[in-house]
């Protein structure tokens, strides 16, 4: 088979989109990003314009990256995310997002347990849209409608399908369960196979595949697939995923198939990632991206408990909010945004220490694989090397990787693992050891007292 063509990747992020094109040996050979707007309109929401973060944004990247030689087009992107449609596929309602309280289920629901704890969200999702737009022509994530755009194919891949359980019952949407939630299954996206041709791309010759979540886009382009090795995606939100030989049970973490065969990864989600370092940053304001703490004393850092928006992974407390404790007039901007930085890498300590693993190498990928002072800090924390990616579009590379399977250039997904490289490798700094051991006892001891949100209706 030969393996020469190149592929374009989009994966629809939080903050942006970012698309990359990318040739046989995973080399990009040209980026873009379309930034967006994260909605906040109230504490406990998060939501996107979908129709410019969904729609238009991954048309004006296609836009910009297209030429003749495209082979394929493959879309990555977050879940569980939903909008409602017209008949045009435009969207109509708000794009909601992961931990947006539309998405909670309710007190008095009777779930069966789940491998992943936050099962139900996207099905709350759809009955809130359908509530919202009763009329609407269908009721699609993040990746239907862009893949509509794209090619005309409201089309999303079985790894998305399945957060929408029980909607979706593994097979095909289940007609009884969305007639449960206020929907009718026709108005669903299709379900394809991961990595399966689709459909043409508008005015070209070039072929949809069905892309699939992001996260599982960056893992196969990551190389953290040995037993032991932990992937840390440092995006908007901060995920950790280990890989372990065989499905475990741990409370709080979420245990997922691998794409190896007979691996699993188990971790889970976090909102102690950029979400969170960005809000610090509006607080205190911006430090530099590539600099670092020489002028922080290592034991004069207080403790952020980081949930200014709950916490998903391990406690799956959406009233969890943040402390910063230990805070003095000694203390200034510098010395809080490392705190900052040091809660995201307590983070990614406390969920491997969870998760009961031998750990073997910790790689780094995303967006924030960019700013230095967080993968330092990370190093620091976890007392381990952090070797960090050397594409930071990692959800994109293995969106376009997908791309060349629908292409016919590529025969198996494991095959990514050859476009995996390194950019660095940062190692823990010495001088902070002690002074960070002692804060992450703090910062356990802060966890099992969580702050409370007020309730502004009490």
């Amino acid at each position: 088979m030969s393996r020469k063509g190149v592929t374009i990747g989009i994966d629809v992020g939080s903050t942006a989109v970012k698309a990359v094109v990318a040739d046989e040996d995973g080399h990009v050979t040209a980026r873009q990003r379309i930034p967006h707007q994260l909605r906040v309109p109230a504490p406990d929401r998060l939501e996107h314009d979908a129709d410019q973060a969904w729609r238009q944004g991954p048309l004006a990247a296609l836009d910009r990256l297209i030429r003749p030689d495209i082979k394929a087009v493959a879309v990555a992107a977050m879940v569980p995310t939903l909008t409602a449609v017209d008949a045009a596929g435009r969207p109509i309602t708000p794009g909601l997002l992961y931990g947006d309280s539309r998405g909670r289920v309710p007190a008095d629901v009777d779930r069966p347990a789940q491998p992943l704890p936050s099962v139900g969200e996207a099905a709350e999702f759809v009955r809130w849209t359908a509530a919202a737009a009763p009329d609407a022509a269908g009721y699609w994530p993040a990746p239907a409608v862009a893949n509509y755009a794209l090619a005309g194919e409201a089309v999303i891949d079985f790894a998305t399908a399945i957060t929408a359980l029980p909607l979706f019952d593994g097979t095909g949407w289940n007609p009884a369960a969305c007639a449960g939630y206020g929907v009718t299954a026709d108005r669903m996206p299709r379900v394809e196979a991961i990595g399966a041709a689709t459909g043409q791309v508008h005015g070209s010759s070039a072929v949809l595949a069905s892309g699939s979540v992001d996260t599982l886009c960056e893992q196969i382009v990551a190389g953290a697939d040995r037993d032991g090795d932990v992937l840390v995606l440092c995006g908007t939100t901060l995920i950790v995923w280990t890989t372990i030989p065989e499905p475990r049970r741990v409370p709080g973490l979420w245990t997922i198939p691998h794409t190896t065969a007979g691996k699993s990864r188990i971790g889970g989600a976090s909102n102690a990632g950029g979400l969170f370092l960005d809000w610090v940053d509006r607080l205190v304001g911006p430090g530099d991206p590539t600099g670092d703490f020489e002028d922080v004393d290592p034991r004069r850092v207080p403790v952020w408990s980081p949930y200014v928006r709950g916490e998903r992974t391990p406690f799956h407390d959406p009233d969890r909010r943040a402390v910063l404790d230990g805070l003095d007039l000694t203390h200034d901007a510098a010395s809080v945004r490392r705190a900052a930085y040091e809660a995201s890498g307590f983070v990614v300590r406390q969920l491997i220490e969870l998760s009961g693993v031998s750990v073997s190498r910790l790689v780094a990928a995303g967006g924030g694989t960019g700013v230095r002072p967080w993968m330092q800090a990370i190093a620091d924390a976890t007392g381990r090397p952090v070797h960090v990616s050397g594409v930071a579009e990692g959800a994109a590379l293995g969106a376009a990787f997908l791309g060349r399977m629908a292409a016919g250039l590529e025969s198996s997904i494991t095959d990514a693992a050859r476009w995996a490289c390194t950019e660095r490798i940062v190692e823990p700094h010495p001088a902070w050891a002690g002074a960070v051991a002692d804060r992450y006892r703090r910062f356990l001891e802060l966890a099992d007292r969580p702050s409370r949100g007020a309730n502004p209706e009490a």
